[in-house]
Protein backbone atom coordinates (compact mmCIF):
# COMPACT_ATOMS: atom_id res chain seq x y z
CA UNK A 1 0.00 0.00 0.00
CA UNK A 2 1.10 3.63 -0.69
CA UNK A 3 -0.20 5.37 2.71
CA UNK A 4 3.01 4.64 4.81
CA UNK A 5 1.84 7.07 7.64
CA UNK A 6 -1.04 8.71 9.04
CA UNK A 7 -0.98 11.38 12.12
CA UNK A 8 -2.25 14.05 14.10
CA UNK A 9 -1.11 16.86 15.56
CA UNK A 10 -2.73 20.12 17.22
CA UNK A 11 -2.12 23.43 15.30
CA UNK A 12 -2.05 27.20 17.18
CA UNK A 13 0.00 30.43 16.59
CA UNK A 14 1.34 30.35 19.66
CA UNK A 15 2.73 26.95 19.32
CA UNK A 16 5.46 28.62 17.33
CA UNK A 17 4.84 32.18 18.07
CA UNK A 18 4.67 32.48 21.75
CA UNK A 19 7.01 29.68 22.64
CA UNK A 20 8.98 32.27 24.67
CA UNK A 21 6.74 33.09 26.72
CA UNK A 22 5.60 29.96 28.37
CA UNK A 23 5.61 29.08 31.97
CA UNK A 24 6.24 25.51 31.47
CA UNK A 25 9.12 24.74 29.30
CA UNK A 26 9.73 21.24 30.18
CA UNK A 27 6.15 20.25 29.31
CA UNK A 28 6.83 22.65 26.27
CA UNK A 29 9.88 20.72 25.65
CA UNK A 30 8.54 17.53 25.99
CA UNK A 31 6.16 18.23 23.17
CA UNK A 32 8.62 19.51 20.62
CA UNK A 33 10.67 16.45 21.65
CA UNK A 34 7.14 14.36 20.38
CA UNK A 35 6.74 16.57 17.33
CA UNK A 36 10.31 15.52 16.17
CA UNK A 37 9.67 12.32 16.69
CA UNK A 38 6.63 12.34 14.67
CA UNK A 39 9.31 14.17 11.90
CA UNK A 40 11.30 11.15 12.48
CA UNK A 41 8.32 8.52 12.00
CA UNK A 42 7.59 10.32 8.53
CA UNK A 43 11.03 9.98 7.25
CA UNK A 44 11.56 6.56 8.47
CA UNK A 45 8.29 5.46 6.71
CA UNK A 46 10.13 6.64 3.25
CA UNK A 47 7.34 9.34 2.98
CA UNK A 48 7.82 10.98 -0.78
CA UNK A 49 5.23 13.05 -0.46
CA UNK A 50 3.60 14.33 3.04
CA UNK A 51 -0.41 15.54 2.96
CA UNK A 52 -1.85 17.88 5.15
CA UNK A 53 -5.29 18.03 6.42
CA UNK A 54 -5.65 21.50 7.80
CA UNK A 55 -8.71 23.74 9.10
CA UNK A 56 -8.25 26.98 7.03
CA UNK A 57 -8.49 30.73 8.82
CA UNK A 58 -10.11 32.88 5.99
CA UNK A 59 -6.69 33.00 3.99
CA UNK A 60 -7.71 31.94 1.16
CA UNK A 61 -11.16 31.19 1.36
CA UNK A 62 -14.00 33.10 2.55
CA UNK A 63 -18.16 33.17 2.69
CA UNK A 64 -17.78 34.49 -0.72
CA UNK A 65 -16.98 31.43 -1.66
CA UNK A 66 -16.13 28.57 0.80
CA UNK A 67 -15.95 24.55 -0.43
CA UNK A 68 -16.22 22.07 1.94
CA UNK A 69 -13.23 20.58 0.66
CA UNK A 70 -10.00 21.77 -1.19
CA UNK A 71 -6.79 20.06 -2.27
CA UNK A 72 -4.01 21.60 -3.85
CA UNK A 73 -1.99 20.99 -6.80
CA UNK A 74 0.30 23.77 -7.23
CA UNK A 75 3.59 23.14 -7.95
CA UNK A 76 5.24 24.95 -5.02
CA UNK A 77 2.73 27.39 -2.38
CA UNK A 78 4.28 30.22 -0.03
CA UNK A 79 3.54 30.85 3.61
CA UNK A 80 3.53 32.36 6.53
CA UNK A 81 0.37 34.31 4.75
CA UNK A 82 1.00 35.94 8.78
CA UNK A 83 3.74 38.23 10.07
CA UNK A 84 6.44 36.09 10.15
CA UNK A 85 7.85 38.38 13.10
CA UNK A 86 4.49 37.15 14.94
CA UNK A 87 4.62 33.74 13.71
CA UNK A 88 8.53 33.20 14.16
CA UNK A 89 8.19 31.43 11.11
CA UNK A 90 10.06 32.81 7.90
CA UNK A 91 8.35 33.67 5.24
CA UNK A 92 9.26 30.49 2.49
CA UNK A 93 8.92 28.82 -0.47
CA UNK A 94 7.06 25.76 -0.31
CA UNK A 95 7.41 22.40 -2.57
CA UNK A 96 4.54 21.18 -4.19
CA UNK A 97 3.26 17.75 -5.89
CA UNK A 98 1.22 18.78 -8.94
CA UNK A 99 1.02 15.64 -10.70
CA UNK A 100 0.87 13.40 -7.63
CA UNK A 101 -1.99 16.02 -6.01
CA UNK A 102 -4.02 15.79 -9.68
CA UNK A 103 -4.32 12.20 -9.56
CA UNK A 104 -4.99 12.25 -5.99
CA UNK A 105 -8.12 14.52 -6.88
CA UNK A 106 -9.19 12.51 -9.66
CA UNK A 107 -9.38 9.69 -7.30
CA UNK A 108 -11.29 10.81 -4.61
CA UNK A 109 -13.40 12.56 -6.82
CA UNK A 110 -14.80 9.33 -7.93
CA UNK A 111 -16.92 9.17 -4.36
CA UNK A 112 -16.60 12.70 -3.08
CA UNK A 113 -17.06 15.43 -4.25
CA UNK A 114 -13.37 18.11 -3.54
CA UNK A 115 -12.49 21.94 -4.65
CA UNK A 116 -8.85 22.18 -5.93
CA UNK A 117 -6.41 24.79 -6.28
CA UNK A 118 -3.19 25.95 -7.75
CA UNK A 119 -2.40 28.50 -5.95
CA UNK A 120 -2.27 28.70 -1.99
CA UNK A 121 -1.05 30.73 0.48
CA UNK A 122 -0.46 28.83 3.73
CA UNK A 123 -1.09 30.14 7.07
CA UNK A 124 -0.56 29.14 10.78
CA UNK A 125 -2.64 26.39 10.51
CA UNK A 126 -0.12 24.27 7.82
CA UNK A 127 3.25 26.34 8.75
CA UNK A 128 3.42 25.06 12.53
CA UNK A 129 3.03 21.65 11.52
CA UNK A 130 5.51 22.24 8.70
CA UNK A 131 7.94 24.03 10.64
CA UNK A 132 8.16 20.64 12.21
CA UNK A 133 7.55 17.91 10.42
CA UNK A 134 9.81 19.02 7.56
CA UNK A 135 11.71 21.82 8.48
CA UNK A 136 13.86 22.19 5.67
CA UNK A 137 10.67 22.36 3.84
CA UNK A 138 12.13 19.40 0.98
CA UNK A 139 9.71 17.19 1.61
CA UNK A 140 6.62 17.70 -1.23
CA UNK A 141 3.45 18.89 -0.08
CA UNK A 142 -0.22 18.38 -0.85
CA UNK A 143 -2.80 20.87 1.59
CA UNK A 144 -6.21 19.92 2.14
CA UNK A 145 -8.70 22.28 3.53
CA UNK A 146 -11.91 21.10 5.28
CA UNK A 147 -13.99 24.42 6.14
CA UNK A 148 -14.15 24.00 9.64
CA UNK A 149 -14.97 28.14 9.83
CA UNK A 150 -18.09 29.39 7.98
CA UNK A 151 -21.49 27.36 8.27
CA UNK A 152 -22.93 25.15 7.30
CA UNK A 153 -19.98 23.01 8.02
CA UNK A 154 -19.58 19.45 5.88
CA UNK A 155 -21.53 16.94 8.09
CA UNK A 156 -19.14 14.15 9.88
CA UNK A 157 -20.44 11.29 8.54
CA UNK A 158 -19.18 13.14 4.87
CA UNK A 159 -15.69 13.62 7.10
CA UNK A 160 -15.19 9.94 7.37
CA UNK A 161 -16.20 9.72 3.37
CA UNK A 162 -13.74 11.43 2.40
CA UNK A 163 -10.96 10.16 4.52
CA UNK A 164 -11.86 6.94 2.97
CA UNK A 165 -11.49 8.31 -0.54
CA UNK A 166 -8.39 9.97 0.54
CA UNK A 167 -7.35 6.24 1.44
CA UNK A 168 -7.87 4.97 -1.53
CA UNK A 169 -6.68 7.29 -3.64
CA UNK A 170 -3.46 7.45 -1.69
CA UNK A 171 -3.27 3.32 -2.33
CA UNK A 172 -4.03 4.18 -5.90
CA UNK A 173 -0.58 5.60 -6.61
CA UNK A 174 3.39 4.12 -6.23
CA UNK A 175 4.05 6.88 -4.19
CA UNK A 176 4.86 6.77 -0.60
CA UNK A 177 2.50 9.09 1.05
CA UNK A 178 2.07 10.61 4.89
CA UNK A 179 -0.92 12.26 5.73
CA UNK A 180 -1.30 14.11 8.65
CA UNK A 181 -4.73 16.11 10.24
CA UNK A 182 -3.60 19.46 11.98
CA UNK A 183 -6.23 21.10 14.18
CA UNK A 184 -7.32 21.82 17.58
CA UNK A 185 -9.54 19.98 20.40
CA UNK A 186 -11.18 22.62 22.14
CA UNK A 187 -9.87 25.96 21.82
CA UNK A 188 -11.63 29.38 21.62
CA UNK A 189 -9.10 31.34 19.39
CA UNK A 190 -9.95 34.93 19.00
CA UNK A 191 -12.29 35.37 21.77
CA UNK A 192 -12.46 36.58 25.14
CA UNK A 193 -11.58 32.74 26.38
CA UNK A 194 -8.92 32.47 24.28
CA UNK A 195 -6.70 30.20 26.17
CA UNK A 196 -9.38 28.07 27.59
CA UNK A 197 -9.16 24.46 27.22
CA UNK A 198 -11.50 22.23 28.10
CA UNK A 199 -9.31 19.16 29.56
CA UNK A 200 -11.49 16.68 30.32
CA UNK A 201 -14.06 17.07 26.91
CA UNK A 202 -10.32 16.65 24.72
CA UNK A 203 -9.65 13.27 26.42
CA UNK A 204 -13.18 11.78 25.69
CA UNK A 205 -12.37 12.83 22.11
CA UNK A 206 -9.14 11.37 21.99
CA UNK A 207 -10.13 8.33 24.20
CA UNK A 208 -12.74 7.62 20.84
CA UNK A 209 -10.30 8.72 18.61
CA UNK A 210 -7.22 6.03 19.50
CA UNK A 211 -10.09 3.24 19.17
CA UNK A 212 -11.35 4.76 16.02
CA UNK A 213 -14.64 4.36 17.07
CA UNK A 214 -16.66 5.47 13.82
CA UNK A 215 -20.29 5.44 15.83
CA UNK A 216 -18.36 7.40 18.48
CA UNK A 217 -17.06 10.24 16.60
CA UNK A 218 -19.60 10.47 14.76
CA UNK A 219 -22.02 11.21 17.16
CA UNK A 220 -20.81 14.71 18.10
CA UNK A 221 -23.47 17.37 17.18
CA UNK A 222 -21.96 20.79 16.09
CA UNK A 223 -24.47 22.41 18.63
CA UNK A 224 -22.43 20.41 21.67
CA UNK A 225 -19.48 20.79 20.21
CA UNK A 226 -19.62 24.69 20.29
CA UNK A 227 -20.73 24.46 23.51
CA UNK A 228 -18.15 22.16 25.24
CA UNK A 229 -15.13 23.00 22.65
CA UNK A 230 -15.90 26.18 21.37
CA UNK A 231 -15.87 26.83 17.50
CA UNK A 232 -12.14 25.65 17.23
CA UNK A 233 -13.67 22.66 18.41
CA UNK A 234 -15.24 21.92 15.02
CA UNK A 235 -11.65 21.37 13.70
CA UNK A 236 -11.87 17.66 15.30
CA UNK A 237 -12.83 17.29 11.30
CA UNK A 238 -9.20 17.20 10.46
CA UNK A 239 -8.42 14.42 12.91
CA UNK A 240 -11.98 12.55 12.04
CA UNK A 241 -10.65 12.28 8.32
CA UNK A 242 -6.80 10.93 9.42
CA UNK A 243 -8.92 8.26 11.52
CA UNK A 244 -10.64 7.27 8.76
CA UNK A 245 -8.34 7.21 6.08
CA UNK A 246 -5.98 5.12 8.57
CA UNK A 247 -8.45 2.08 9.36
CA UNK A 248 -6.85 0.84 12.57
CA UNK A 249 -6.20 2.46 16.23
CA UNK A 250 -4.33 5.69 16.96
CA UNK A 251 -1.58 5.71 19.68
CA UNK A 252 -1.46 8.80 21.97
CA UNK A 253 1.83 9.86 22.07
CA UNK A 254 1.81 13.17 23.60
CA UNK A 255 -1.54 15.24 25.11
CA UNK A 256 -1.19 18.29 27.47
CA UNK A 257 -3.76 21.19 28.69
CA UNK A 258 -0.60 22.85 30.75
CA UNK A 259 0.52 25.35 28.20
CA UNK A 260 -2.65 27.89 27.84
CA UNK A 261 -0.31 30.18 26.04
CA UNK A 262 -0.20 28.30 23.49
CA UNK A 263 -4.40 28.39 23.26
CA UNK A 264 -4.64 24.69 22.49
CA UNK A 265 -4.21 21.28 24.03
CA UNK A 266 -1.49 20.11 22.60
CA UNK A 267 -1.56 16.89 20.45
CA UNK A 268 0.05 14.38 19.01
CA UNK A 269 -0.66 10.96 17.56
CA UNK A 270 -0.64 8.37 14.89
CA UNK A 271 -2.43 5.52 13.67
CA UNK A 272 -2.16 2.11 12.40
CA UNK A 273 -3.08 1.23 8.94
CA UNK A 274 -5.55 -1.14 8.17
CA UNK A 275 -4.96 -2.93 5.26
Amino acid sequence: MSLVYAGVLSHAPGITGRANLVDNVAKRDEFYANLDTQRQQIKDAGAEALVVIAAEHFGNFFMDNMPAYCMGIGEFYEGPIEDPEWLKIARTKIPGAPDLGRRLVCEVMKTVDTAFAEEWKFDHGIMVPLNFLTPNYDLPVIPVNINCQGPPLTPLHRVWAFGEALRRACDSVPERIAVVGTGGISHWPATPDSGKINEEWDRDFLDRLMRNDKDALLAYTDEATYRDAGQGGFEIRTFIAIAAAAGGKGELQFYTAELPIFAVGCTVASFDLAA
